[in-house]
C-alpha cells in the first residue's frame, strides 16, 4: 500500500511540473455586470504581445473601455472589456481566458 508521504510527494512532483508547462504566464478572467475584468502576467516581455492580445479580444468581439499596461521587464495587462452591442451575452470568461491563452502561445518567441 502507498503511504500518505509518498501520494504527498508524489502530487508535489505532479505539481511542480505543471508549473513549469504553464511558461511563467497568468491570465485570470473575472465577470464584472457589464463585461470582463482581464488581468495577464508574464515574466518576460515581448515586442507586439500587446497587440497581439488586443487583436483577440476584438477577434471575441469585446472593446476594451479600460487598459492598464507595463511592459518594461514583465509584461502586465489589465483591461476592463465590454461584448459589442451585436455579441448579445454570448461570449463567456473561459472563452476569453482561452482567447488570451492562444494569443499568448501563438506569437512568436514564446
Amino acid at each position: 500500500m502507498v503511504s500518505r508521504e509518498q501520494k504527498r510527494a508524489s502530487l508535489h512532483d505532479k505539481l511542480q511540473i505543471l508549473r513549469t508547462l504553464t511558461h511563467s504566464h497568468a491570465v485570470r478572467v473575472q465577470v464584472l455586470e457589464k463585461g470582463f475584468l482581464i488581468n495577464v502576467f508574464m515574466d518576460k516581455s515581448s515586442p507586439g504581445l500587446l497587440a497581439s492580445i488586443l487583436e483577440a479580444f476584438d477577434g471575441l468581439g469585446l472593446t476594451v473601455l479600460e487598459a492598464r499596461a507595463s511592459c518594461s521587464n514583465s509584461f502586465r495587462l489589465q483591461a476592463v472589456g465590454a461584448e459589442h452591442d451585436e455579441a448579445d451575452g454570448l461570449i463567456d470568461a473561459n472563452a476569453v481566458e482561452l482567447a488570451v491563452m492562444q494569443a499568448i502561445k501563438s506569437f512568436p518567441g514564446n
